[in-house]
């Protein structure tokens, strides 16, 4: 397995990164690229590293394709040279998420003239606001793993977190990563139930937390505020337009991966983008059960991802190339 490393200026004071990786002896070179969109709050580290078993990444390698990681601004190996905090959706979606479309296509092995998608959480929602507002858009497939886009459901939590726009638009947070190193252990040893929205830790190695938080970013001011009227208005509006109608308008084949016991991004909220699309080939992946209940996290680190999550994104990727 070979892994680059790639710096992609966004023309927006950032060095986005992107890590390409792939077998050069089971790469099937007809394939499309896959790219992988991290979500909210962290970076790509974690689809590279499962605390037991193959990564999400290493997985799809082996299994032929070449996969390629994205850390956007502020996330990860990304650099600024001269960004700022103050950015938006639209400038992730449009700007970061477009620039690493293009980069990858121009580097990859495949010679593919289209990417197909992976996207964690908000970075599956960052997908779709591509898919809608960019109609030139060069995706292939999409896989939306967790991804809101409107909060049919929202658990109390998440509701309380951002329901005032104006005071988490305000406080700016430093420091998360070193506060989830310390915090992590103590939750796990003393009050596990308050992680269980996120993850279940009787089916996750939490003995590599230490290793785990290495994903973790700083939230960003701007983004939560956007978020918190995302919250109240239900449906996502980017650049004025609404993404959730527009929808309707997607047509490409769609994956939407969700765990049964998800408070972060609940059943029916990751299903709204499922009954939406316009897409002929689309399919729902639920994973979890009442004796092994499954959280947001949980679809990447636990010891079930492999079997119940990585190998079927991967054969449902394998089948929408088949004709490439």
């Amino acid at each position: 397995m070979k892994s680059v490393e790639h710096w992609v200026p966004n023309r927006a004071g950032w060095h986005l990164a992107l890590t390409q990786t792939y077998h050069p002896d089971r790469l099937v070179p007809h394939r499309r690229p896959v790219l992988i969109v991290p979500g909210y709050g962290m970076n790509s580290f974690i689809f590279s590293y499962h605390p037991r078993g193959v990564s999400l990444e290493g997985h799809l390698v082996e299994r032929g394709f070449e996969v390629w990681r994205l850390d956007m601004r502020a996330q990860g190996q990304s650099v600024s040279v001269g960004g700022t905090e103050d950015y938006s959706l639209e400038d992730l979606a449009l700007t970061d998420l477009g620039v690493a479309i293009r980069a990858v296509l121009e580097r990859s092995r495949t010679h593919a003239d289209r990417v197909d998608l992976i996207g964690a959480s908000l970075g599956g929602t960052m997908m779709f606001v591509h898919a809608v507002l960019n109609r030139a858009h060069k995706i292939g497939s999409m896989v939306a793993m967790g991804s809101p886009v409107r909060w049919v459901q929202i658990h109390p939590m998440i509701k309380l977190a951002f329901s005032s726009p104006r005071l988490v638009g305000l406080v700016k947070m430093k420091g998360t990563r070193k506060l989830a190193e310390l915090a992590l252990p103590q939750i796990l040893r003393r009050t596990p139930w308050l992680l269980s929205i996120y993850m279940n830790h009787n089916i996750t190695d939490t003995s590599a937390a230490r290793e785990m938080v290495k994903t973790v970013e700083d939230p960003n001011r701007h983004i939560n505020r956007e978020i918190a009227h995302w919250i109240r208005s239900q449906d996502l509006f980017v650049g004025g337009v609404n993404i959730s109608q527009g929808l309707r308008d997607v047509d490409r084949p769609l994956m939407v991966v969700l765990a049964n016991n998800d408070g972060v991004v609940p059943r029916d909220t990751a299903l709204f983008a499922y009954h939406q699309v316009a897409s002929v080939e689309k399919r729902v992946l639920e994973v979890g059960s009442k004796e092994m209940a499954m959280a947001h996290a949980d679809l990447f680190v636990s010891n079930e991802s492999q079997e119940h999550v990585f190998e079927p994104i991967s054969a449902w990727l394998a089948k929408q190339n088949a004709g490439s």
